[in-house]
This record gives C-alpha cells, sequence and structure tokens, in this order.
C-alpha cells in the first residue's frame, strides 16, 4: 500500500472547482477497489476536498500504524496522468483564462524541440519566409 496513488474522476468548473466533493469514504471505496480493505473510519481526511489536484492524505492501517495515499481528484484519466506526471492541477489560469494543461505541453515540446535540434524548424520558417519573398 505504500506508494498507493488513487484517481477519482469528480466533475468540475473550468477554475477547478469540484460540483461537489470527496470526502473520506470516496477515497476508502477508491483504495478498496485497488485492491486493499479499508473503511471509511480509517481515512484521516480533516476537510472534504473541494478543487481538482493531488492530496496526500493519511490512512490509518492499525492505531500505531499508518501510510499515506495519494488522491489524484481529475476530471478525466487523462487529466489525471498529466496531473500525475507534473504535480499541478489541470484548470483554467484565472488570470489569463489559459488552460494551464496547454501551457504544460507548450513548454514539454519546447523543451523536446530545443533538445532535439530547435534550430531545424527556425531555418525551416527562414526557408519558408525566403521562399514567400522570391514569389
Amino acid at each position: 500500500m505504500v506508494g498507493l496513488s488513487v484517481v477519482l474522476i469528480r466533475q468540475a468548473g473550468e477554475a477547478g472547482h469540484l460540483y461537489g466533493s470527496v470526502n473520506a469514504r470516496d477515497i476508502a471505496a477508491a483504495v478498496t477497489d485497488a485492491g486493499f480493505t479499508v473503511a471509511r473510519s480509517q481515512v484521516n481526511l480533516e476537510h472534504p476536498i473541494k478543487t481538482l489536484g493531488l492530496y496526500t492524505v493519511s490512512v490509518s492501517l492499525h492505531p500505531e500504524v499508518s501510510t499515506t495515499v495519494t488522491a489524484n481528484v481529475a476530471r478525466s484519466a487523462d487529466e489525471a496522468q498529466i496531473q500525475a506526471s507534473t504535480g499541478h492541477a489541470v484548470n483554467k489560469n484565472e488570470d489569463d483564462d489559459t488552460d494551464v494543461a496547454d501551457a504544460i505541453l507548450a513548454e514539454q515540446k519546447a523543451a523536446a524541440a530545443e533538445e532535439f535540434g530547435g534550430a531545424d524548424d527556425d531555418a525551416d520558417v527562414e526557408g519558408d519566409a525566403g521562399e514567400a519573398g522570391e514569389e
């Protein structure tokens, strides 16, 4: 059970606020579905989860033994994968209305382009501009 991560799919608004909440019962059910028998009373959750993201939740297995489980609350399995790999919730940035997932993917593409010869992309752009000027 060490290092267990459970995915909880929920509906949420663009800013990441859930249209409900995730409580101890939901987490206990997800852990049980993952193959470990856990009762709701064993999940130590101070407040219900009300936004998308990754949460570390303590689970008491015995009065002297406890472990942590990562609850990945997302809108879909794809978003859960992005959240797990980046460690950030996938939601709209309230300041500029850009999707955080889009921004993360753009950063990853830029890093990959730089690593695998981003200069070739620049040469293609210059070559296209030169051809347009010749017409």
